[in-house]
């Protein structure tokens, strides 16, 4: 039995839950609820089916990944981006395409913002766009996954 539609998973990673009021002046004034809306526009668009969501939990977000239930994911891993060894695991593991996006430009933050644990198991990255980050990573999923399956 062959797939009829290609499956993306999304995953926020921790306090994503608190955009629009966290930081404004970092994060823009949008809310996540208004992020996954417009991901859900282009699924439906591209007759793509999506999996979105956001944890505050590593070990959840480790599941999700691990759960083989997509073809490409498209992750913020937020504050695990700097810190989550296990996380970089599980995606290497997974061995499915992968982007990371953030919100933010990480590299014009913070020193210890700077250093991805994640960024070298992944195809790319999409960094400091807003949210044109998952936007873009998601016309590039699908681009990928085009170039993939032909």
């Amino acid at each position: 039995m062959t797939k009829k539609k290609n499956e993306i998973l999304v995953i926020h990673g921790p306090n994503l839950h608190l955009l629009g009021k966290r930081e404004p002046h970092i994060y823009g004034g949008f809310s996540l609820t208004a992020i996954n809306n417009e991901l859900k526009k282009k699924a439906a668009k591209n007759k793509t089916g999506i999996e979105i969501i956001q944890s505050n939990s590593e070990s959840e977000i480790i599941d999700a990944i691990t759960s083989g239930n997509y073809d490409f994911l498209i992750i913020n891993p937020a504050a695990y981006t700097h810190t989550s060894v296990a996380i970089r695991d599980a995606i290497s593991a997974a061995a499915k395409p992968a982007i990371e996006v953030h919100i933010s430009n990480i590299y014009k933050r913070e020193e210890f913002r700077k250093k991805s644990l994640i960024s070298d198991v992944v195809i790319g990255v999409i960094s400091g766009l807003g949210i044109q980050s998952y936007l873009l990573a998601f016309d590039a999923a699908m681009e990928l996954l085009k170039t993939t399956k032909t």
